[in-house]
């Protein structure tokens, strides 16, 4: 699993420009546009927001706990619903946002909550989490199924026989390359190179090889409801993201500045700028070496 210095680095390092950008409780995960491009990216996100907590029954009262749960978009949705929502993440930057903005939510590994923990609960979301469960080194183990059963194995024990749990992530899809060729060393117009961007821009993460991956290893403890490919859902996201990035606000840009000495004296962290300069995950997606799944499970 990425560590906490990995999702820091990711989240934390950079977490007052995202916020700049995106808005206080940045919703950095795949928005529902379900090819109505004319919505806002807002409406697309609340749209999402409302296709989750309708296909989990979260109404008010409803216990929930989300999962990598970022700046809190999620859980002040269903806050507006009445639900009681908690919250964990590993990034200290979001955390803290999230408790600013009077949110449950604690840094915490969210594979290993207990009910001794919280509790239980009646429903659970995990969007855009289960992207940094794995490492590149568990894969290279052969322990890719083990983490992802393990975690499904500790979920069955916060939830109540029918109660549900959601999902969204970012998947390996047909043209992704062996990993012995993802490299920032191979050319720069090539899926090798932008995939080499994506490890650089998530480190210590490895994705599902599709979504019967995540599918097979939830079996023994879940039945699958739904699933739905975001695909293009998230290429459009990503277009919508660049152009919050790039607005002008004197103070992000103030920020943008201020990370110039990083970028001279830091290797790594050019990778990152480069991660920005040409969205390889918006690469990958249009070009199928990802896909990205929306899953509604059930306890059995």
């Amino acid at each position: 699993m990425a560590s906490k210095n990995d999702l820091d680095f990711t989240y934390t390092t950079i977490d007052e420009i995202f916020r700049l950008s995106i808005g206080e409780m940045a919703d950095y995960s795949g928005a529902m546009f379900n090819g109505n491009f004319s919505m806002t990216l807002e409406e697309a996100q609340k749209n999402k927001h409302a296709f989750i907590a309708d296909s989990l029954g979260i109404k008010k009262d409803t216990r929930v706990l989300d999962m990598a749960c970022g700046w809190g978009p999620f859980l002040r949705y269903i806050k507006g619903r009445g639900a009681k929502g908690s919250g964990v993440t590993l990034s200290t930057g979001q955390a803290a946002a999230c408790v600013k903005n009077d949110l449950d939510v604690q840094v915490m590994d969210c594979r290993y909550i207990k009910p001794e923990n919280f509790g239980t609960f009646d429903a659970v979301t995990c969007i855009g989490g289960l992207e940094h469960f794995c490492s590149i080194e568990e894969y290279k183990a052969g322990k890719q199924d083990e983490v992802y059963h393990n975690f499904f194995k500790g979920l069955n024990d916060l939830l109540p026989t029918g109660g549900r749990f959601y999902m969204q992530t970012m998947v390996f899809d047909k043209n992704m390359m062996p990993l012995e060729e993802v490299s920032v060393d191979a050319d720069k117009n090539s899926p090798s190179y932008a995939m080499a961007l994506m490890v650089k821009q998530f480190p210590g993460s490895w994705l599902p090889y599709g979504e019967e991956q995540v599918i097979r290893n939830a079996a023994p403890y879940f039945k699958l409801i739904s699933k739905s490919s975001g695909r293009y859902d998230y290429i459009e996201t990503i277009k919508r993201w660049r152009k919050k990035f790039r607005k002008f606000n004197l103070k992000k840009y103030f920020l943008y500045a201020s990370l110039l000495p990083k970028y001279l004296f830091d290797k790594e962290f050019r990778h990152l700028v480069e991660v920005f300069k040409i969205s390889p995950n918006k690469i990958c997606f249009e070009n199928e070496t990802m896909d990205h799944f929306r899953l509604v499970f059930e306890k059995v």
